[in-house]
């Protein structure tokens, strides 16, 4: 294989120009030709027994040109890129210059590659450190948690529904007296008052007795999802089959046993406390380390090409679709549910995956000016803690260059964040401090965009009066 390297007009965009052996490419053919001959059915031979050179004859001699292509392209390819030392953000633009039989394979391939950035400041920056405590109402709050995960469930005959029954339902929806699609369900349970339904559904439930027949008349918001039904009037009849409540275990010392490995609720309040403890100091660390990044990436100079974007925002949506496959939903489907495109998603994802990608280069090119590295030790002790998670042995994980690279990343990464940090001017503001600027930062948009639709009225208004 031969490859000349050429920087094109584009910034961060270079051509590579590859030739392949026309024996290469022929090998490539004669194993793209077995694996499909059994498809090829040509008469006078039994199917899949046509020799090559008779099916090239019968369906043209490019009949397996492009998976031939397809088969010895890939790994060319990326054997060029690694020779060339080039860091590639992009999918390969393809412009085939020749393919044919018996002669060399000649194609370009355009990448958009790694830009260089230029760090601003990363010493000595302002951040605040938001220092998060366990408050009695968050272990109440657990408490009543365990109580509802431990609690069983009585059925009720004696009376109508009240707010927080769970009643099984069967129910059929029309607008303008025709059933419309999705909105009939039979012996679906719903708890009144989880605000799951239509507003106004779960409060014409309550009262309802056993084997009553109801109509409930709904208005679905101007904002639902289905733009079919939204803001129009409805009606469900609905029917009443089962009354059911939460019994709740009372919090005592038997509680405390019964959901733990304690003997007494103090003892439980307690290891709640800790762990509660834990959770604050590990969102505290986050928070710190994302401000700071955040602070970091003001001044950085970068030119990010756009297909290292789209890349950035597959992968964003190859990680919701992963989420979104254990609630059983498909990407398409929760698009559909949200009311929006595909393309409307990803352009609503691209200032994420710019900040992504600039936080990752800012803490790279960080690294490297502090000769920031990851030690055997350090990786070996994240493998260990991995293969326990897993309840693998070790040796699975370091034998997996993937895995190894990964975890190297990772610790590199998180030393970085912790030498900013370090190097920073910390201000420890209290939770209620953080919340109270928040709330001034949003007044401060909603008298902005007051300001801005005023002037804008008041131009309008004068261009009128012009006219």
């Amino acid at each position: 294989m031969k490859c000349k390297v050429e920087k094109t007009k584009n910034a961060n965009e270079v051509k590579l120009e590859l030739t392949i052996e026309a024996s290469k490419f022929e090998e490539a053919i004669k194993k793209v030709y077995f694996k499909s001959a059994k498809y090829f059915n040509i008469p006078g031979f039994r199917k899949g027994k046509a020799p090559m050179q008779i099916v090239e004859k019968y369906y043209g001699k490019e009949i397996f040109y492009e998976d031939a292509f397809n088969e010895v392209v890939p790994e060319e390819l990326e054997k060029a890129v690694e020779e060339k030392k080039l860091e590639v953000v992009s999918r390969p633009d393809i412009e085939v210059k020749q393919i044919e039989k018996g002669k060399d394979l000649i194609f370009t391939a355009t990448f958009q590659v790694k830009p260089e950035a230029e760090l601003g400041k990363y010493k000595g920056i302002e951040i605040e450190k938001v220092e998060y405590t366990v408050s009695e109402d968050d272990v109440e709050h657990e408490l009543k948690h365990m109580q509802e995960h431990n609690s069983r469930m009585i059925t009720i005959d004696e009376r109508p529904v009240e707010n927080g029954d769970i009643t099984t339902i069967d129910f059929e929806g029309f607008v303008d007296g025709k059933a419309f699609e999705g909105g009939k369900a039979e012996g679906h349970e719903l708890e009144i008052g989880s605000n799951q339904f239509i507003p106004g559904f779960e409060d014409q439930i309550i009262g309802m007795k056993i084997d009553e027949e109801r109509d409930i008349k709904v208005k679905f918001p101007e904002e639902y999802f289905s733009k079919d039904l939204a803001g129009k009037e409805a009606t469900f009849k609905v029917k009443l089959h089962e009354i059911k409540k939460k019994e709740l275990p009372e919090l005592d010392d038997e509680f405390a046993k019964d959901v733990s490995e304690f003997d007494t609720l103090e003892d439980l309040k307690e290891d709640i406390i800790n762990k509660k403890q834990k959770q604050c100091e590990e969102r505290t660390k986050y928070e710190v380390e994302d401000n700071a990044i955040k602070e970091v990436i003001k001044d950085l100079k970068v030119d990010i090409p756009s297909g290292m974007i789209e890349l950035e925002i597959d992968n964003m949506l190859k990680d919701m679709e992963q989420r979104l496959s254990y609630q059983g939903l498909k990407l398409e489907q929760y698009f559909q549910m949200m009311g929006k495109s595909q393309e409307e998603v990803r352009k609503e994802y691209e200032p994420q995956a710019i900040e992504a990608i600039k936080s990752r280069m800012a803490i790279e090119k960080i690294a490297e000016i502090e000769k920031i590295e990851s030690t055997e030790k350090e990786v070996h002790e994240k493998l260990e803690e991995m293969a326990k998670n897993y309840g693998k042995d070790v040796k699975e994980f370091e034998e997996n260059e993937n895995i190894k690279k990964y975890i190297e990343t990772g610790v590199k990464t998180e030393k970085t964040l912790e030498f900013i940090v370090d190097n920073a001017k910390v201000k420890v503001v209290k939770p209620e401090e953080k919340t109270e600027k928040k709330e001034t930062k949003k007044t401060e948009k909603k008298q902005t965009a007051k300001k801005t639709t005023a002037k804008k009225e008041t131009k309008s208004t004068k261009t009128k009066s012009k006219k």
